[in-house]
Protein backbone atom coordinates (compact mmCIF):
# COMPACT_ATOMS: atom_id res chain seq x y z
CA UNK A 1 0.00 0.00 0.00
CA UNK A 2 2.83 2.40 0.88
CA UNK A 3 4.46 1.80 -2.52
CA UNK A 4 1.12 2.32 -4.23
CA UNK A 5 0.59 5.66 -2.48
CA UNK A 6 4.11 6.85 -3.36
CA UNK A 7 3.56 5.82 -6.98
CA UNK A 8 0.24 7.68 -7.11
CA UNK A 9 1.79 10.81 -5.60
CA UNK A 10 4.69 10.72 -8.06
CA UNK A 11 2.28 10.32 -10.94
CA UNK A 12 0.33 13.34 -9.76
CA UNK A 13 3.45 15.46 -9.47
CA UNK A 14 4.65 14.52 -12.94
CA UNK A 15 1.20 15.18 -14.40
CA UNK A 16 1.44 18.67 -12.94
CA UNK A 17 4.47 19.29 -15.17
CA UNK A 18 2.60 18.51 -18.37
CA UNK A 19 2.25 22.18 -19.28
CA UNK A 20 6.01 22.67 -19.01
CA UNK A 21 6.76 19.45 -20.87
CA UNK A 22 4.73 20.59 -23.86
CA UNK A 23 6.95 23.67 -24.16
CA UNK A 24 10.25 22.03 -23.18
CA UNK A 25 10.29 19.96 -26.37
CA UNK A 26 10.32 23.19 -28.42
CA UNK A 27 13.94 24.23 -28.99
CA UNK A 28 12.98 27.89 -29.35
CA UNK A 29 11.62 27.81 -25.79
CA UNK A 30 13.13 27.36 -22.33
CA UNK A 31 11.10 26.15 -19.35
CA UNK A 32 12.30 27.35 -15.95
CA UNK A 33 10.95 25.52 -12.94
CA UNK A 34 10.41 27.47 -9.75
CA UNK A 35 8.72 27.12 -6.38
CA UNK A 36 8.46 30.93 -6.16
CA UNK A 37 5.06 32.51 -6.78
CA UNK A 38 5.24 36.18 -7.79
CA UNK A 39 2.70 38.55 -6.27
CA UNK A 40 3.17 40.66 -9.39
CA UNK A 41 5.94 41.69 -11.82
CA UNK A 42 6.88 45.23 -10.76
CA UNK A 43 10.37 45.08 -9.25
CA UNK A 44 10.26 48.82 -8.55
CA UNK A 45 7.99 48.27 -5.56
CA UNK A 46 8.66 44.62 -4.69
CA UNK A 47 11.93 42.91 -3.81
CA UNK A 48 12.71 39.22 -3.92
CA UNK A 49 13.49 36.37 -6.27
CA UNK A 50 9.88 35.57 -7.21
CA UNK A 51 9.39 38.99 -8.76
CA UNK A 52 12.95 39.58 -9.99
CA UNK A 53 13.27 36.49 -12.20
CA UNK A 54 10.43 37.41 -14.61
CA UNK A 55 10.70 41.18 -14.01
CA UNK A 56 14.26 41.31 -15.33
CA UNK A 57 13.06 39.81 -18.61
CA UNK A 58 10.12 42.21 -18.96
CA UNK A 59 11.85 45.42 -17.86
CA UNK A 60 15.26 46.71 -18.89
CA UNK A 61 17.47 48.60 -16.42
CA UNK A 62 20.09 51.31 -16.94
CA UNK A 63 23.02 48.91 -16.43
CA UNK A 64 23.75 45.20 -16.27
CA UNK A 65 26.66 43.39 -14.61
CA UNK A 66 29.12 40.66 -15.61
CA UNK A 67 30.52 37.89 -13.41
CA UNK A 68 33.37 40.12 -12.14
CA UNK A 69 31.19 42.90 -10.70
CA UNK A 70 31.81 45.16 -13.70
CA UNK A 71 28.94 47.42 -14.87
CA UNK A 72 28.02 47.05 -18.53
CA UNK A 73 25.85 49.19 -20.82
CA UNK A 74 22.19 48.36 -21.13
CA UNK A 75 19.55 51.10 -21.48
CA UNK A 76 22.41 53.48 -20.71
CA UNK A 77 25.00 53.18 -23.47
CA UNK A 78 27.43 55.16 -21.27
CA UNK A 79 27.50 57.07 -17.99
CA UNK A 80 29.59 59.69 -16.22
CA UNK A 81 30.14 60.12 -12.49
CA UNK A 82 30.90 63.72 -11.51
CA UNK A 83 34.30 64.29 -9.85
CA UNK A 84 32.56 65.40 -6.64
CA UNK A 85 30.31 62.31 -6.72
CA UNK A 86 27.16 64.42 -6.54
CA UNK A 87 25.71 63.47 -9.91
CA UNK A 88 25.62 60.58 -12.36
CA UNK A 89 24.75 61.28 -15.98
CA UNK A 90 23.17 58.50 -18.01
CA UNK A 91 23.39 58.62 -21.80
CA UNK A 92 20.54 56.43 -23.03
CA UNK A 93 20.32 54.36 -26.19
CA UNK A 94 18.05 56.01 -28.73
CA UNK A 95 16.41 52.91 -30.18
CA UNK A 96 14.74 51.40 -27.09
CA UNK A 97 10.96 51.16 -27.08
CA UNK A 98 8.46 49.74 -24.66
CA UNK A 99 6.39 46.71 -25.56
CA UNK A 100 3.55 49.04 -26.67
CA UNK A 101 5.87 50.80 -29.13
CA UNK A 102 6.39 54.03 -27.13
CA UNK A 103 10.04 55.19 -26.95
CA UNK A 104 12.04 54.87 -23.74
CA UNK A 105 13.19 58.35 -22.75
CA UNK A 106 14.87 60.13 -19.87
CA UNK A 107 11.42 60.99 -18.50
CA UNK A 108 10.78 57.28 -17.94
CA UNK A 109 14.16 56.90 -16.20
CA UNK A 110 13.50 59.90 -13.93
CA UNK A 111 10.00 58.67 -13.09
CA UNK A 112 11.23 55.15 -12.30
CA UNK A 113 14.13 56.22 -10.09
CA UNK A 114 11.95 58.48 -7.97
CA UNK A 115 9.27 55.78 -7.76
CA UNK A 116 11.83 53.23 -6.57
CA UNK A 117 13.16 55.70 -4.01
CA UNK A 118 9.62 56.16 -2.67
CA UNK A 119 8.26 52.63 -2.79
CA UNK A 120 11.04 50.03 -2.82
CA UNK A 121 11.57 48.12 0.46
CA UNK A 122 15.33 48.83 0.36
CA UNK A 123 15.10 52.40 1.57
CA UNK A 124 18.87 52.90 1.85
CA UNK A 125 19.37 51.96 -1.81
CA UNK A 126 18.53 55.39 -3.27
CA UNK A 127 18.76 57.41 -0.07
CA UNK A 128 21.14 59.97 -1.57
CA UNK A 129 19.02 60.70 -4.64
CA UNK A 130 17.51 64.21 -4.59
CA UNK A 131 16.08 64.48 -8.10
CA UNK A 132 16.64 63.46 -11.72
CA UNK A 133 17.06 66.14 -14.38
CA UNK A 134 16.16 65.45 -18.01
CA UNK A 135 17.91 68.05 -20.23
CA UNK A 136 16.93 66.07 -23.34
CA UNK A 137 15.07 62.90 -24.26
CA UNK A 138 18.12 60.65 -23.94
CA UNK A 139 20.05 62.21 -21.05
CA UNK A 140 19.17 61.68 -17.40
CA UNK A 141 21.20 63.40 -14.68
CA UNK A 142 20.77 61.88 -11.21
CA UNK A 143 21.38 64.57 -8.59
CA UNK A 144 22.57 63.42 -5.16
CA UNK A 145 22.55 65.02 -1.73
CA UNK A 146 25.83 63.27 -1.00
CA UNK A 147 28.06 60.80 -2.86
CA UNK A 148 26.71 57.26 -2.95
CA UNK A 149 29.07 54.88 -4.79
CA UNK A 150 26.59 52.00 -4.42
CA UNK A 151 24.25 53.72 -6.85
CA UNK A 152 25.78 52.14 -9.94
CA UNK A 153 25.08 48.66 -8.57
CA UNK A 154 21.56 49.79 -7.67
CA UNK A 155 21.00 50.29 -11.41
CA UNK A 156 21.16 46.49 -11.88
CA UNK A 157 18.27 44.54 -13.47
CA UNK A 158 16.75 43.14 -10.23
CA UNK A 159 16.88 46.53 -8.49
CA UNK A 160 16.03 49.23 -11.05
CA UNK A 161 13.44 48.30 -13.69
CA UNK A 162 12.61 51.25 -15.93
CA UNK A 163 8.86 51.70 -16.01
CA UNK A 164 6.85 53.46 -18.73
CA UNK A 165 5.74 56.80 -17.28
CA UNK A 166 2.80 56.92 -19.68
CA UNK A 167 1.45 53.73 -18.05
CA UNK A 168 2.40 54.09 -14.38
CA UNK A 169 2.28 57.87 -14.07
CA UNK A 170 -1.51 58.06 -14.05
CA UNK A 171 -1.79 58.87 -10.34
CA UNK A 172 -2.64 55.38 -9.12
CA UNK A 173 -0.69 53.82 -6.25
CA UNK A 174 2.24 51.96 -7.83
CA UNK A 175 2.06 49.25 -5.19
CA UNK A 176 -1.40 48.19 -6.36
CA UNK A 177 -1.33 49.43 -9.94
CA UNK A 178 -3.19 47.10 -12.34
CA UNK A 179 -0.18 47.19 -14.70
CA UNK A 180 1.82 45.26 -12.10
CA UNK A 181 0.02 42.12 -13.30
CA UNK A 182 -0.07 43.23 -16.96
CA UNK A 183 3.34 44.84 -17.25
CA UNK A 184 4.72 46.79 -20.18
CA UNK A 185 8.49 47.04 -20.18
CA UNK A 186 11.34 47.41 -22.67
CA UNK A 187 13.12 44.14 -21.85
CA UNK A 188 13.86 41.25 -24.20
CA UNK A 189 10.59 39.45 -23.43
CA UNK A 190 7.00 40.56 -22.97
CA UNK A 191 4.29 38.98 -20.86
CA UNK A 192 2.04 36.69 -22.90
CA UNK A 193 0.12 34.85 -20.20
CA UNK A 194 0.05 34.46 -16.42
CA UNK A 195 -1.95 31.88 -14.55
CA UNK A 196 -1.36 32.75 -10.92
CA UNK A 197 0.33 29.98 -8.98
CA UNK A 198 0.74 27.89 -12.12
CA UNK A 199 2.84 29.45 -14.89
CA UNK A 200 4.17 32.61 -16.55
CA UNK A 201 4.67 32.71 -20.32
CA UNK A 202 6.99 35.33 -21.79
CA UNK A 203 7.37 35.85 -25.54
CA UNK A 204 10.22 37.38 -27.52
CA UNK A 205 9.98 41.14 -28.01
CA UNK A 206 10.77 41.63 -31.69
CA UNK A 207 11.70 45.29 -31.23
CA UNK A 208 14.20 44.75 -28.42
CA UNK A 209 16.91 47.39 -28.71
CA UNK A 210 19.93 45.01 -28.84
CA UNK A 211 20.22 43.60 -32.39
CA UNK A 212 19.90 39.83 -32.73
CA UNK A 213 18.47 39.34 -29.26
CA UNK A 214 16.82 37.63 -27.56
CA UNK A 215 17.93 34.29 -28.95
CA UNK A 216 14.87 32.43 -27.66
CA UNK A 217 11.26 32.86 -28.78
CA UNK A 218 9.73 32.06 -25.43
CA UNK A 219 10.47 31.58 -21.73
CA UNK A 220 8.03 29.68 -19.53
CA UNK A 221 8.23 29.83 -15.74
CA UNK A 222 6.51 26.70 -14.49
CA UNK A 223 5.56 27.08 -10.84
CA UNK A 224 5.98 23.76 -9.03
CA UNK A 225 4.95 23.69 -5.39
CA UNK A 226 6.86 20.50 -4.59
CA UNK A 227 10.67 20.73 -4.98
CA UNK A 228 10.82 16.97 -5.55
CA UNK A 229 8.51 17.33 -8.55
CA UNK A 230 10.78 20.05 -9.92
CA UNK A 231 13.82 17.75 -9.66
CA UNK A 232 11.92 14.96 -11.43
CA UNK A 233 10.83 17.40 -14.14
CA UNK A 234 14.41 18.55 -14.72
CA UNK A 235 15.70 14.99 -14.98
CA UNK A 236 12.92 14.06 -17.41
CA UNK A 237 13.51 17.13 -19.56
CA UNK A 238 10.09 18.64 -18.80
CA UNK A 239 12.00 21.52 -17.19
CA UNK A 240 15.17 22.94 -18.74
CA UNK A 241 16.41 25.15 -15.88
CA UNK A 242 15.96 24.82 -12.13
CA UNK A 243 17.23 27.80 -10.13
CA UNK A 244 18.02 28.13 -6.42
CA UNK A 245 18.42 24.41 -5.72
CA UNK A 246 19.53 24.23 -2.09
CA UNK A 247 18.69 20.72 -0.85
CA UNK A 248 21.93 18.84 -0.25
CA UNK A 249 20.57 15.53 -1.49
CA UNK A 250 19.09 17.29 -4.52
CA UNK A 251 22.46 18.88 -5.33
CA UNK A 252 24.25 15.53 -5.02
CA UNK A 253 21.58 13.87 -7.15
CA UNK A 254 21.81 16.47 -9.93
CA UNK A 255 25.60 16.41 -9.91
CA UNK A 256 25.34 12.78 -11.05
CA UNK A 257 22.69 13.38 -13.71
CA UNK A 258 24.27 12.93 -17.18
CA UNK A 259 22.10 15.53 -18.91
CA UNK A 260 22.39 18.27 -16.25
CA UNK A 261 24.98 20.99 -15.64
CA UNK A 262 24.84 22.34 -12.09
CA UNK A 263 26.78 25.39 -10.87
CA UNK A 264 27.17 27.62 -7.83
CA UNK A 265 27.79 30.62 -10.09
CA UNK A 266 25.12 33.30 -10.31
CA UNK A 267 24.58 34.19 -6.65
CA UNK A 268 27.44 36.59 -5.84
CA UNK A 269 25.18 39.63 -6.08
CA UNK A 270 22.62 38.05 -3.78
CA UNK A 271 25.08 37.06 -1.05
CA UNK A 272 22.70 34.69 0.80
CA UNK A 273 23.79 34.18 4.42
CA UNK A 274 22.40 31.70 6.93
CA UNK A 275 22.90 32.68 10.56
CA UNK A 276 21.84 32.56 14.20
CA UNK A 277 20.67 35.97 15.43
CA UNK A 278 20.57 37.09 19.05
CA UNK A 279 18.15 39.43 20.80
CA UNK A 280 20.88 41.66 22.23
CA UNK A 281 18.51 43.52 24.58
CA UNK A 282 17.41 40.39 26.42
CA UNK A 283 19.34 38.83 29.28
CA UNK A 284 21.66 36.94 29.22
CA UNK A 285 22.19 37.74 25.53
CA UNK A 286 22.79 41.42 26.29
CA UNK A 287 26.32 40.35 27.28
CA UNK A 288 28.67 39.94 24.29
CA UNK A 289 30.60 37.25 26.17
CA UNK A 290 27.50 35.05 26.25
CA UNK A 291 26.97 35.52 22.53
CA UNK A 292 30.62 34.78 21.83
CA UNK A 293 30.42 31.65 23.98
CA UNK A 294 27.45 30.39 21.96
CA UNK A 295 29.43 30.97 18.75
CA UNK A 296 32.42 29.03 20.09
CA UNK A 297 30.15 26.19 21.21
CA UNK A 298 28.08 26.18 18.01
CA UNK A 299 30.63 24.31 15.84
CA UNK A 300 30.18 25.87 12.40
CA UNK A 301 32.49 23.35 10.73
CA UNK A 302 30.45 20.39 11.94
CA UNK A 303 27.23 22.02 10.74
CA UNK A 304 28.62 22.46 7.25
CA UNK A 305 30.22 19.01 7.10
CA UNK A 306 27.56 16.91 8.80
CA UNK A 307 24.33 18.71 7.95
CA UNK A 308 25.22 20.20 4.58
CA UNK A 309 27.49 17.53 3.16
CA UNK A 310 30.30 20.02 2.69
CA UNK A 311 28.30 21.76 -0.06
CA UNK A 312 28.02 25.09 1.76
CA UNK A 313 30.69 27.78 2.16
CA UNK A 314 31.41 29.01 5.70
CA UNK A 315 30.12 32.48 6.54
CA UNK A 316 32.42 34.34 8.91
CA UNK A 317 30.89 37.82 9.00
CA UNK A 318 28.16 40.16 7.76
CA UNK A 319 29.50 40.36 4.19
CA UNK A 320 29.44 37.28 1.96
CA UNK A 321 32.76 35.79 0.77
CA UNK A 322 32.03 36.51 -2.92
CA UNK A 323 31.73 40.24 -2.28
CA UNK A 324 34.66 42.53 -3.17
CA UNK A 325 34.24 43.99 0.35
CA UNK A 326 34.68 40.69 2.19
CA UNK A 327 37.18 40.69 5.05
CA UNK A 328 38.47 37.19 5.89
CA UNK A 329 40.65 38.24 8.83
CA UNK A 330 38.04 38.26 11.57
CA UNK A 331 37.55 36.12 14.66
CA UNK A 332 36.61 32.71 13.26
CA UNK A 333 34.92 31.28 16.39
CA UNK A 334 36.50 27.93 15.75
CA UNK A 335 34.81 25.28 17.87
CA UNK A 336 36.19 25.55 21.42
CA UNK A 337 34.07 24.21 24.29
CA UNK A 338 36.61 25.17 26.95
CA UNK A 339 36.68 28.77 25.75
CA UNK A 340 32.89 28.88 25.69
CA UNK A 341 32.74 27.58 29.28
CA UNK A 342 35.27 30.20 30.41
CA UNK A 343 33.37 33.07 28.80
CA UNK A 344 30.10 31.97 30.41
CA UNK A 345 31.78 31.77 33.81
CA UNK A 346 33.28 35.24 33.34
CA UNK A 347 29.88 36.63 32.34
CA UNK A 348 28.47 35.50 35.70
CA UNK A 349 26.62 32.38 34.64
CA UNK A 350 28.32 29.45 36.39
CA UNK A 351 26.97 25.94 36.17
CA UNK A 352 24.38 24.97 38.75
CA UNK A 353 24.33 21.66 40.59
CA UNK A 354 22.43 20.03 37.72
CA UNK A 355 25.06 21.17 35.23
CA UNK A 356 22.90 23.84 33.59
CA UNK A 357 23.44 27.62 33.46
CA UNK A 358 20.27 29.12 31.92
CA UNK A 359 17.58 28.39 29.32
CA UNK A 360 16.92 29.96 25.92
CA UNK A 361 14.57 29.44 23.00
CA UNK A 362 15.64 29.25 19.36
CA UNK A 363 13.24 29.96 16.50
CA UNK A 364 13.66 29.21 12.81
CA UNK A 365 12.04 30.01 9.47
CA UNK A 366 9.53 27.22 8.77
CA UNK A 367 9.72 25.18 5.58
CA UNK A 368 13.50 25.38 5.13
CA UNK A 369 14.51 22.36 7.14
CA UNK A 370 18.11 21.79 6.02
CA UNK A 371 19.23 25.37 6.52
CA UNK A 372 16.98 26.29 9.44
CA UNK A 373 15.27 23.64 11.57
CA UNK A 374 18.05 21.05 11.37
CA UNK A 375 20.69 23.63 12.27
CA UNK A 376 18.57 24.81 15.20
CA UNK A 377 18.29 21.23 16.49
CA UNK A 378 22.05 20.73 16.09
CA UNK A 379 22.76 23.93 18.03
CA UNK A 380 20.45 22.75 20.79
CA UNK A 381 22.60 19.67 21.31
CA UNK A 382 25.85 21.65 21.07
CA UNK A 383 24.82 24.28 23.61
CA UNK A 384 23.71 21.60 26.07
CA UNK A 385 27.39 20.64 26.35
CA UNK A 386 28.19 24.04 27.88
CA UNK A 387 25.17 24.10 30.19
CA UNK A 388 22.70 26.08 28.06
CA UNK A 389 19.27 24.48 27.85
CA UNK A 390 17.65 25.29 24.51
CA UNK A 391 14.06 24.85 23.43
CA UNK A 392 13.62 24.75 19.65
CA UNK A 393 10.40 26.65 19.00
CA UNK A 394 8.51 25.97 15.76
CA UNK A 395 6.28 28.46 13.97
CA UNK A 396 3.19 27.35 12.08
CA UNK A 397 4.04 29.53 9.08
CA UNK A 398 6.33 32.34 7.91
CA UNK A 399 4.11 35.22 9.11
CA UNK A 400 4.08 33.75 12.61
CA UNK A 401 7.89 33.55 12.67
CA UNK A 402 8.24 37.04 11.20
CA UNK A 403 5.85 38.51 13.76
CA UNK A 404 7.79 36.97 16.65
CA UNK A 405 11.15 38.17 15.41
CA UNK A 406 10.07 41.66 14.31
CA UNK A 407 8.32 42.28 17.64
CA UNK A 408 11.43 41.06 19.55
CA UNK A 409 9.56 38.10 21.04
CA UNK A 410 12.55 35.78 20.78
CA UNK A 411 15.87 34.88 22.38
CA UNK A 412 17.69 33.46 19.37
CA UNK A 413 16.50 32.75 15.86
CA UNK A 414 17.85 31.16 12.75
CA UNK A 415 17.55 33.54 9.81
CA UNK A 416 18.52 33.85 6.13
CA UNK A 417 19.40 37.31 4.84
CA UNK A 418 20.76 38.53 1.48
CA UNK A 419 23.56 41.08 0.97
CA UNK A 420 22.01 42.34 -2.29
CA UNK A 421 25.33 43.27 -3.85
CA UNK A 422 26.46 46.38 -2.01
CA UNK A 423 26.51 46.76 1.78
CA UNK A 424 24.44 49.95 1.54
CA UNK A 425 21.64 47.97 -0.10
CA UNK A 426 21.46 44.76 1.89
CA UNK A 427 23.93 44.79 4.80
CA UNK A 428 23.52 48.13 6.58
CA UNK A 429 19.85 47.41 7.39
CA UNK A 430 20.85 44.70 9.87
CA UNK A 431 23.36 46.76 11.88
CA UNK A 432 22.41 50.45 11.83
CA UNK A 433 20.88 51.50 15.13
CA UNK A 434 18.62 53.85 13.16
CA UNK A 435 17.07 50.77 11.54
CA UNK A 436 15.79 49.24 14.77
CA UNK A 437 12.16 49.27 13.64
CA UNK A 438 9.69 47.20 15.60
CA UNK A 439 7.31 45.25 13.40
CA UNK A 440 9.60 45.23 10.35
CA UNK A 441 11.22 41.92 9.50
CA UNK A 442 14.77 41.94 8.12
CA UNK A 443 15.54 45.25 9.72
CA UNK A 444 17.83 45.44 12.79
CA UNK A 445 15.74 42.88 14.69
CA UNK A 446 18.73 42.06 16.89
CA UNK A 447 18.40 45.62 18.29
CA UNK A 448 22.17 45.83 17.91
CA UNK A 449 23.60 49.26 18.58
CA UNK A 450 27.20 50.42 18.36
CA UNK A 451 27.82 54.13 17.67
CA UNK A 452 31.19 53.33 16.11
CA UNK A 453 29.56 50.94 13.64
CA UNK A 454 26.94 53.58 12.79
CA UNK A 455 29.71 56.07 12.09
CA UNK A 456 31.74 53.65 9.94
CA UNK A 457 28.72 52.63 7.86
CA UNK A 458 27.77 56.26 7.30
CA UNK A 459 31.31 57.04 6.13
CA UNK A 460 31.52 53.96 3.89
CA UNK A 461 28.20 54.80 2.23
CA UNK A 462 29.61 58.09 0.91
CA UNK A 463 33.29 57.22 0.41
CA UNK A 464 34.21 57.48 -3.27
CA UNK A 465 37.69 55.94 -2.99
CA UNK A 466 37.34 52.16 -3.54
CA UNK A 467 40.39 51.46 -1.37
CA UNK A 468 39.19 53.61 1.54
CA UNK A 469 35.69 52.22 1.25
CA UNK A 470 36.98 48.65 1.42
CA UNK A 471 39.09 49.57 4.47
CA UNK A 472 36.03 50.98 6.24
CA UNK A 473 34.02 47.84 5.58
CA UNK A 474 36.92 45.70 6.78
CA UNK A 475 36.91 47.58 10.08
CA UNK A 476 33.13 47.25 10.29
CA UNK A 477 33.28 43.48 9.85
CA UNK A 478 35.92 43.04 12.54
CA UNK A 479 33.93 45.07 15.07
CA UNK A 480 30.61 43.36 14.37
CA UNK A 481 32.06 39.86 14.45
CA UNK A 482 33.66 40.67 17.81
CA UNK A 483 30.41 42.16 19.17
CA UNK A 484 28.62 38.99 17.99
CA UNK A 485 25.02 40.14 17.56
CA UNK A 486 24.92 37.24 15.09
CA UNK A 487 26.66 33.88 14.82
CA UNK A 488 27.41 33.54 11.11
CA UNK A 489 27.14 29.97 9.89
CA UNK A 490 27.14 29.51 6.13
CA UNK A 491 26.45 30.89 2.71
CA UNK A 492 23.26 29.22 1.48
CA UNK A 493 24.37 26.40 -0.85
CA UNK A 494 22.37 27.62 -3.83
CA UNK A 495 22.88 26.01 -7.20
CA UNK A 496 21.44 26.66 -10.65
CA UNK A 497 20.84 23.54 -12.74
CA UNK A 498 20.66 23.62 -16.54
CA UNK A 499 20.00 21.24 -19.39
CA UNK A 500 23.47 20.60 -20.81
CA UNK A 501 22.32 21.58 -24.30
CA UNK A 502 21.79 25.19 -23.24
CA UNK A 503 24.51 27.73 -23.94
CA UNK A 504 25.36 31.33 -22.95
CA UNK A 505 24.27 30.51 -19.42
CA UNK A 506 23.53 33.35 -16.97
CA UNK A 507 26.46 33.00 -14.55
CA UNK A 508 26.88 36.72 -13.81
CA UNK A 509 26.62 38.09 -10.27
CA UNK A 510 22.82 38.19 -10.62
CA UNK A 511 22.43 34.80 -12.35
CA UNK A 512 18.82 34.10 -13.33
CA UNK A 513 17.83 37.56 -12.11
CA UNK A 514 19.67 38.90 -15.17
CA UNK A 515 18.21 39.39 -18.65
CA UNK A 516 18.28 36.09 -20.55
CA UNK A 517 18.63 37.69 -23.96
CA UNK A 518 21.71 35.62 -24.87
CA UNK A 519 20.49 32.24 -23.59
CA UNK A 520 19.99 29.70 -26.37
CA UNK A 521 20.10 26.06 -27.31
CA UNK A 522 23.53 24.89 -28.46
CA UNK A 523 24.02 23.85 -32.09
CA UNK A 524 20.36 24.06 -32.88
CA UNK A 525 18.87 26.63 -35.21
CA UNK A 526 15.89 28.62 -34.01
CA UNK A 527 12.53 27.94 -35.54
Amino acid sequence: MRRKIITMLAAGLIAGLAFGAAHAADRSTVVIGTTQVPRHFNGAVQSGVATAMPSTQIFASPLRYDDNWNPKPYLAKSWDVAPDGLSITLHLVTNAVFHDGKPVTSEDVAFSIMAIKKYHPFQTMLAAVDKVDTPDAYTAIIRLNHPQPSLLLAMSPPLMPILPKHVYGDGQDLRTHPANLKPIGSGPFKLAEYKQGDYVVLEKFDRFFIPGRPKLDKIVYKIVSDPNAAIIGLERGDINILPFVSGIRDIERLEKAPNIFITDKGFAGIGPLNWLAFNTKKKPLDDARVRQAIAYAGNRDAIIKALMGGKATPATGPIAPDSPFYEPKVESYKHDVAKAQKLLDEAGYPKKADGTRFSLTIDYIPGVNEQQRNVAEFLRSQLKRVGIVVEVRAASDFPTWAQRVSSYDFDMTMDAVYNWGDPVIGVDRTYLSSNIRKGVIWSNTQQYSNPKVDKILAAAATETSPEKRKALYSEFQKIVVNDAPIFYINVAPYRNAFDKKLTNLPTTIWGLMSPLDELSWANESKK
